[in-house]
């Protein structure tokens, strides 16, 4: 089995990648390197945050994945943290050409949505991932007009804002987009991306 160092390019094509994620709730990853079964190649997270800054097993897997890997997770909720981190993952992990696997749901997703199971997985969770953000969006709304009618409004993100804000840029939303809405300055919210997590301003 290969470490995270080795070089992809040094590797044969269509390696069989794994990945673990440990939670305070379960630390043991014994049980998932178990649900795996062999694999080229291992990639773990303990502990790790709600940032994914602070993921770097999933970091190195994402940048060490190419066209033709087969990706397998023990199950959905080790790879995404809500729908909208699931549904942005599985989408680069397969725009990459990887085919991902979760064992214990007997879900295998690919660029191609060859199957209907597929076709219905991806877009249920496209779904899922739209109606989240938009949930999000309204519950901001709601709480500065709350707060403009008290006549407490301070342009100040709190924690949630922040996790909203880079669950939006995830998704695509430019920085300025999330700026607006939240009527404060782009350079206000890299100021709280980056203090919450490493974050590289990119349009």
């Amino acid at each position: 089995m290969s470490t995270d160092s080795e070089n992809h390019s040094d590797a044969l094509f269509g390696q069989t990648l794994g990945y673990v994620r440990v939670s305070s709730a379960d630390q043991n990853p014994g049980r998932q390197y178990e649900i795996l079964g062999p694999c080229d190649k291992l990639f773990e997270d303990k502990l790790s945050g709600k940032s994914r800054a602070n993921r770097t097993g999933l970091t190195n897997l994402i940048d060490y994945a190419r066209d033709g890997d087969h990706i397998r997770i023990a199950s959905l909720d080790r790879l995404g943290r809500d729908t909208r981190d699931l549904y942005s993952l599985v989408d680069t992990l397969t725009n990459k050409g990887c085919t991902i696997t979760f064992v214990s749901e007997g879900i295998t997703v690919s660029k191609d949505g060859s199957s209907p199971m597929q076709e219905l997985f991806l877009t249920f969770l496209s779904g899922m991932a739209q109606f989240e953000r938009a949930r999000i969006l309204e519950r901001q709304r709601e709480g500065i007009e709350l707060a403009k009618a008290r006549g407490i409004y301070q342009r100040k993100l709190t924690d949630e804002d922040v996790e909203a804000c880079r669950a939006m840029i995830d998704m695509g939303i430019s920085v300025a987009e999330v700026a607006r809405r939240y009527e404060v300055s782009r350079q206000t919210v890299y100021n709280a991306l980056n203090k919450s997590g490493a974050y590289s301003p990119v349009e």
